[in-house]
């Protein structure tokens, strides 16, 4: 370890963070490899650790022979104050290099407000922001992730982003660097030649021109690049990797336990979800393999909890089967079973069964909206109904603390949708005295609401958010009208969700936004305690562009939108068509009832759905 680094880590929070040394870390002789991939995630160590595919991609690439990938988190401000008084870059755990001398600098991005954090770990890492003030081919600076179907704020400082699912994206794109370093491509012939794999996009590739009133005029590709980069997609679940012998942390992380992935997709297609859209279609893994991967991660690690994970778990077709397939060891082994947010509609007797042998923690619902109008112009598909159906069990069965989440700001809501929403705590409060069967511990009701913020590739991508000032009164509306003490209202700060719009839905010219808030001390805008609204609003004022532009505008229906150039297969005609039912109050069925012909089916040969 560097003697500069041992002597600032008395200094700091949790120095556990920044030495690595953990069970399962990868190590490789440097004599032997060929390709250094320094794995960064825009966050804490915490967090990072916490990601599964942040797992998944770092074991991917260190089964390849000859690449070491290592990784690199975001420091703590009062880590990052002692690294720059004392000259120390931002290196990989793992070595104890400085990312900068690696040959891949690759991000994980899987939230706007990361960008920041993205900057300024560059910059910690002593590598030039701009990817025009970096001509040699490496070091390489891409990245991936959720955000990255829009990559447009980031385009000036990437060197490609990679589009969709990276297990077998990153590799070939890894091979692909290989041969150029043996080659002795240049970095503008290797872009060209990564602009050719399915998946990759390399914004300097493509020009942008504007009109007067700001919007976009063109987007056009430029040396062979492809007019439309389509995203990746791993067809088989069953054969992709899982990082069963993984990394256990040292310190304690936000998710501390074993996660298992039962599939990818969602069947529902909210339309406000960017993951239910840009995550099709749907594809389950066996829950025989789910059974065995879960034994093995928890045999290796020696945690005491798996998780079963998707963007909607209860709808995997063999949960009870898969639950019953776990228990047994779960239950020798002193493991609990335990599931993230659950839909309304389907949480049963048989599955809350399952869950309570082990711990009774929180049940978590999402019916998103305060009445049936508005959840069926979102598309929920989730009945009042079907909520108390879900408490009546749960609270009969014993749990006693239930957490229930909603948006504010959903297009065509209104007054009557937002008092709604206490309406329906206030009818929870009333189920859980008619029905709780052991009513000593008192009900604990959490009720909590964010502010809808547009995404692209939404049925409500073209959507204006709501000013900040009237979600605030909606906010206030609705606190006002929470009047059951055994209810607890939390809302997300409006300030942070302003600039996700912004960012969610920007162009190239947020670029020198980033540049210039980042030089204001801007880097972990994902946490509330370091989030300045004016630092922002100061740098769009320098900048000469403003963010009302970006959150509050509606978009027309022939607009060139800044990723018109990716394609997530689902096409904007099916988008359009769903944003106009949402106006209708229409729901759409679901793609295990019937296909809405979305267009996800073309990479599945038809065949959307598996289960």
């Amino acid at each position: 370890m560097d003697k500069r680094l041992e002597r600032i880590l008395p200094q700091v929070q949790k120095p556990a963070r920044y030495v690595g040394g953990e069970y399962n870390e990868v190590h490789k002789d440097p004599k032997n490899v060929e390709v250094r991939f320094a794995f960064c995630f825009p966050d804490t160590y915490e967090i990072g650790m916490s990601n599964l595919g942040y797992r998944i991609l770092y074991g991917v690439l260190n089964e390849m022979p000859g690449v070491w990938c290592q990784r690199a988190f975001a420091p703590w401000p009062d880590m990052e104050a002692e690294m720059r008084s004392a000259q120390i870059p931002l290196c990989a755990l793992e070595s104890g290099e400085p990312i900068g001398d690696f040959d891949i600098v690759g991000f994980s991005i899987g939230y706007e407000m990361a960008y920041t954090a993205v900057l300024n770990m560059l910059d910690l890492g002593g590598i030039p922001l701009r990817a025009e003030k970096r001509p040699s081919l490496t070091p390489l600076v891409i990245a991936g992730g959720t955000a990255m179907y829009n990559a447009e704020p980031i385009a000036d400082f990437i060197d490609l982003a990679l589009i969709g699912e990276g297990e077998e994206l990153l590799p070939e794109l890894v091979n692909l660097l290989r041969r150029a370093k043996k080659e002795n491509w240049s970095k503008p012939q290797f872009l060209r030649s990564a602009a050719q794999t399915e998946g990759v996009y390399v914004p300097s590739l493509y020009d942008v021109a504007y009109k007067e009133d700001g919007t976009i005029q063109s987007i056009t590709p430029q040396d062979g690049a492809p007019s439309k980069v389509y995203k990746r997609v791993v067809h088989d679940m069953d054969k992709s990797y899982f990082p069963a012998k993984t990394i256990v942390p040292s310190t304690e992380i936000v998710h501390d336990r074993v996660t298992l992935e039962l599939f990818r997709g969602c069947i529902r297609g909210c339309r406000f979800c960017q993951a239910g859209y840009v995550y099709r279609p749907v594809r389950c893994r066996s829950k025989e393999q789910l059974v065995q991967q879960g034994e093995e991660a928890l045999r290796d690690s020696g945690y005491q909890e798996v998780t079963l994970s998707s963007l909607s778990t209860s709808d995997y077709p063999e949960l009870t089967a898969l639950c019953d397939g776990l228990e047994k060891y779960c239950s020798q082994n002193h493991v609990n079973l335990s599931l993230p947010s659950l839909r309304a509609d389907n949480f049963s007797m048989e599955l809350m069964q399952r869950l309570q042998k082990g711990r009774k923690a929180g049940l978590t619902f999402a019916p998103e909206a305060g009445t049936q109008r508005l959840r069926d112009a979102i598309n929920k598909n989730v009945t009042e109904e079907d909520l108390t159906n879900s408490l009546r069990t749960a609270f009969s069965g014993g749990w006693s603390a239930v957490k229930l989440y909603f948006m504010l700001g959903l297009p065509t809501e209104t007054d009557e949708d937002v008092l709604g929403i206490a309406e329906i705590a206030n009818h929870a409060v009333h189920t859980w005295r008619e029905y709780a069967s052991n009513k000593n511990r008192g009900l604990r009701l959490t009720v909590s609401t964010s502010w809808f913020v547009p995404k692209p590739f939404t049925a409500f991508q073209w959507e204006a958010q709501i000013p900040l000032e009237e979600y605030e009164r909606r906010v206030k509306l609705l606190r006002e009208a929470m009047t059951a003490k055994a209810v607890t209202y939390n809302w997300h700060d409006g300030d942070t969700s302003f600039i996700e719009a912004v960012l969610a839905r920007g162009d190239r010219r947020i670029g020198k936004v980033l540049e210039a808030v980042s030089r204001k001390g801007s880097c972990l805008d994902a946490w509330s305690d370091y989030f300045d609204l004016n630092r922002w609003l100061e740098a769009f004022s320098e900048c000469g562009l403003d963010p009302a532009f970006y959150a509050s505008r509606q978009r027309e229906k022939d607009e060139i939108l800044p990723w018109s150039v990716i394609s997530c297969f689902v096409s904007d005609e099916y988008l359009w068509r769903q944003r106009e039912l949402a106006y209708q109050s229409k729901a759409t069925p679901d793609c295990r009832t019937a296909c809405s012909g979305c267009g996800a089916n073309v990479v599945e040969g038809g065949e959307c759905y598996h289960g």
